[in-house]
């Protein structure tokens, strides 16, 4: 009897419990509606600041985006620096080349026979016509002889290879030995370059080029500017760019 009205007692299990879980979610999504309203009212200027901190502080870079806000980009892979230290162990030794061309060769640099230029290829040596060749010859002078003794001296003992290029100005020639500028240039880079080889340059390391008169260092609009277009041009060149073309140059 007692455990009848027990039962009597019980109330039946409510059928509205729903609206509970409802209400929390409605009061979820009010809130969730109100930080969104608030972030669009965000200081945009302090808000970049603020990105832009965060991503350099955790080693990234920022760009604006195209909406005005700020888009973290990935930092770049870490280095380890072998390209900046191998460009400048090569810088560091066509400067200590030069010095000792300078050194070798003064007397014919005072007197403008001779010039040294660097380039993103490496070093260039002009060397002009009126200390290497008499005028339409290819046959080295006796003074030229000794330029390239001490030129080779230094050259021989490096592992880089060696262009000689001949360059004429734009006077035709045309004579039994040298029909055009062309071949007067081609035989001018060879002699001077067989010279070398003479003197025990590696010949594995030389090649020879002739521009003729289509290379010019300055305009060919005076007799001064032409005789210092005619010379032959020695390009000992940086490792790995042996068949570079030539960039601007920046005399020493």
């Amino acid at each position: 009897m007692s455990r009848k009205r027990r039962h009597e007692h019980e109330e039946p299990e409510s059928s509205e419990r729903w609206l509970l879980t409802y209400a929390d979610l409605i009061t979820l999504l009010l809130g969730l509606f109100v930080i969104l309203y608030a972030m669009s009212k965000l200081d945009q200027t302090k808000y970049n600041e603020v990105a832009v901190a965060l991503s350099q502080t955790f080693g990234g870079k920022t760009i604006l985006s195209g909406h005005g806000g700020i888009t973290p980009m990935p930092a770049p892979p870490p280095q380890d620096g072998t390209d900046n230290n191998d460009e400048a162990s090569s810088d560091s030794k066509q400067n200590e080349l030069s010095k000792q061309i300078n050194n070798a060769l003064g007397q014919y640099i005072q007197s403008s026979k001779v010039s040294i230029v660097k380039s993103s290829e490496g070093l260039t040596i002009h060397l002009l016509e009126t200390l290497l060749f008499e005028t339409g010859s290819d046959a080295l002078k006796p003074e030229a002889q000794n330029v390239l003794n001490k030129l080779s001296d230094l050259i021989r003992v490096l592992p880089n290879k060696i262009r000689v290029e001949g360059h004429t100005d734009n006077v035709p020639i045309n004579t039994p030995q040298f029909p055009s500028n062309w071949h007067l240039s081609i035989a001018r880079s060879l002699n001077t370059a067989y010279y070398m080889i003479q003197k025990g340059v590696n010949p594995q390391k030389i090649s020879i080029l002739g521009y003729s008169e289509y290379k010019p260092i300055n305009p060919n609009n005076t007799p001064e500017n032409r005789a210092k277009n005619r010379r032959v041009d020695i390009v000992i060149m940086k490792p790995d760019n042996d068949h570079s073309t030539p960039q601007t140059e920046k005399e020493f």
